[in-house]
């Protein structure tokens, strides 16, 4: 039996060719000429004559037909999505509402950015518009333009003095006498500049920034201006006392003062200046004595038993006498703590004239000093002796001021050292004058008497290396006693009558000598006022005991001080050994230099003044070793205020 052959698999129907659309008929292309396509048969294809299969062998099997296919396999009909109905005729998918929205947004931004930016481009740069300070308009200005206006138009508005009324008096306080300045960078400095934002723009449009101007008070300078104004109106409580009149004691009973609250008065001129107003009353505080009068009664009593009869000192066989007058020169009654007026007895003074009957003067102490003598400081040689002991026999005395009989004191010899010895004096290296200073004065006035009492009480005073030198402790309190006077002087930039005035000339001229000799300045207060015999930023204000005028000899010498006046100058000479060969100021140029102003005055006591315009001023000292410079100072600014040239007024009574 013949095998069968293979059995051909049907054709894969996707994979057959292209069939076509229905209703059409394939296209044959390539017949030769006079062949019809109907030779294809009704479907275009040729018919293909059928064969028998050979006998004993199962049909042959068809010929391979594709399936009949139109387009891609579709599913099933219960498995294919419902279509959506065509569109009516006309629909649009993007509907005008929804394109303009977003238009009109993007048109609102462009034109919002707009209203912002160009306002801000045409303001940026300068003062946002619509600023003011105190009401004067510098918006639109350029940084450089608003501060120029400012110190034009609120500078003078702040020029305006302040009438302060205290103790039943007025005076006029203008504004640099209060230290009183505009800062015009800190108030520029809080007004808004630059490239605006929204938010500025929209103020600028629509509104305005008000600012208050930064304004500064000096506190010291004003403080120096209150001192002043005290000065003329303080009323000091008067503390009871028992004086001599030769040798009748007279009891002085105690007074009630008044005076003015500085620190109230600080404040209120301060308020009144940053607030615009033109008139402050000062509060004045009553000011108790210690006191009573009751004290002074007793002390009264007292010291008229004190120089009933004079008293007796013994020494060794030897006598002398306190006679009832040389007690009552020497004797005061000063209050304690407690208002108790307790006596007191200056013994040192009044055994100088009366030691010698007591202590052979070979024996008494002497200190070493100087004299000059051909231009050269020469020693004086000291010694240590014995004299009497003042303060045991001060003690004693006022132990027996109230006996009317037993009135003999045996006094005691003590061993009195020099205050400086003569190798002490020898190792102080003062040889030479290394500066000397004068400043001239008026002859014949009050304050030249003051200034050659302090010439005489400061000659010889010799500072010892690194001490520190007091103007006020080593003179002391100027009274009429030590033979001072009443004077005028400036205080607090007011002159006015003070006892010891023309201390601040003598203590200027002192510190000239001080600053050429080299030596470090401690402590000093600037003049108010610049007075043209003075150097420019080299005087000084002293005032005992508030204001002090101190120096340290900053050398491993000693210092001699001597001091001479004249009916019109005062001369001051440091002698010791040089450290520099020369020594220097440098001295600015003025700047911020204020016209001084024009018043007249009526007031009683009123003091005339020359007017001296203000300005600053800066001076450095330069120290040189040969002709090269070896250091020099951090320089030292000083503010001078410009004083007003017064005019006293004739009043009735002169």
């Amino acid at each position: 039996m013949r095998r069968a052959g293979p059995i051909d698999s049907p054709t894969d129907p996707f994979a057959s060719v292209p069939l076509p659309l229905p209703g059409k008929k394939p296209k044959v292309e390539g017949l030769p000429p006079g062949v019809s396509r109907d030779i294809f048969g009704p479907n275009g294809q040729p018919e293909q004559p059928k064969q028998e299969p050979p006998a004993g062998l199962p049909p042959v099997a068809p010929p391979p037909q594709p399936w009949p296919m139109q387009g891609p396999p579709q599913p099933p009909a219960s498995f294919r999505p419902s279509e959506p109905p065509p569109p009516p005729p006309g629909y649009d998918p993007d509907p005008p509402r929804r394109r303009i929205l977003p238009t009109l947004l993007l048109v609102i931004v462009v034109l919002g950015l707009l209203a912002y930016l160009v306002p801000a481009v045409v303001m940026s740069g300068s003062v946002l518009r619509g600023t003011r300070v105190a009401d004067i308009d510098i918006g639109g200005l350029t940084v450089t333009q608003a501060a120029d206006k400012l110190r034009a138009e609120l500078s003078a508005r702040l020029d305006r003095p302040v009438t302060v009324s205290m103790a039943g008096r007025e005076e006029t306080i203008q504004p640099d006498e209060a230290g009183l300045e505009l800062d015009v960078v800190a108030t520029i400095g809080e007004a808004p500049s630059g490239f605006p934002t929204p938010v500025e723009v929209w103020r600028a449009l629509t509104g305005t920034t008000d600012l208050q101007p930064k304004i500064s008070i000096d506190a010291a300078q004003l403080a120096r201006t209150v001192e002043g104004l005290a000065e003329s109106v303080d009323k000091a409580p008067k503390e009871g006392r028992v004086v001599f009149s030769g040798l009748r004691p007279r009891a002085v009973l105690p007074q009630e003062g008044l005076l003015l609250d500085r620190d109230s008065a600080v404040k209120a001129i301060s308020t009144a200046f940053l607030r615009s107003q033109a008139n402050v009353a000062l509060n004045m505080v009553p000011a108790k004595p210690k006191t009573t009068e009751e004290t002074v009664r007793r002390a009264f009593a007292e010291a008229r038993r004190a120089v009933a009869a004079p008293i007796t000192l013994t020494k060794d066989g030897k006598t002398a006498q306190l006679t009832p007058a040389a007690i009552a020169a020497h004797l005061v009654y000063v209050p304690d703590d407690n208002g108790v007026l307790k006596p007191q007895f200056d013994a040192e003074k009044a055994l100088e004239p009366i030691q010698d009957k007591l202590v052979d003067l070979a024996k008494l102490p002497q200190n070493a000093t100087f004299a000059i003598e051909n231009g050269k400081p020469a020693l004086v040689p000291g010694r240590q002796g014995r004299g009497v002991d003042a303060g045991r026999l001060a003690t004693d005395i006022t132990g027996v001021l109230v006996k009317r009989d037993s009135r003999t004191i045996a006094v005691s010899l003590a061993a009195v050292k020099p205050e400086l010895t003569t190798a002490e004096a020898a190792g102080l290296g003062i040889k030479e004058m290394v500066a000397e200073f004068t400043t001239p004065f008026d002859c014949c006035q009050a304050r030249a008497t003051n200034i050659q009492r302090m010439a005489q009480q400061l000659d010889g005073t010799i500072v010892q290396p690194r001490k520190t030198f007091s103007f006020n402790e080593t003179l002391g309190e100027p009274t009429a006693e030590l033979g001072y006077l009443e004077a005028p002087q400036v205080v607090g930039g007011r002159m006015v009558n003070v006892m010891g005035g023309g201390g601040s000339q003598f203590a200027t001229t002192l510190y000239n000598a001080v600053f050429l000799g080299g030596y470090e300045n401690a402590e000093h207060t600037p003049m108010d006022y610049y007075a043209p015999r003075y150097p420019e930023g080299r005087d000084v204000t002293v005032l005992y005991p508030r204001r002090d005028f101190k120096w340290v000899n900053n050398s491993q010498y000693g210092v001699l001080i001597k001091a001479v006046a004249t009916p019109t100058s005062v001369t001051v000479t440091l002698w010791s050994t040089k450290r520099y060969d020369k020594i220097e100021p440098v001295v600015s140029e003025r700047r911020d230099v204020t016209a001084f102003r024009r018043q007249t005055s009526g007031q009683p006591g009123c003091l005339p003044t020359t007017g001296q315009p203000g300005f600053t001023v800066d001076v450095t000292r330069v120290f040189y070793d040969g002709d090269k410079e070896v250091k020099r100072d951090k320089k030292v600014t000083t503010k001078y205020r410009p004083q007003a040239q017064l005019t006293c007024l004739a009043t009735s009574g002169d």
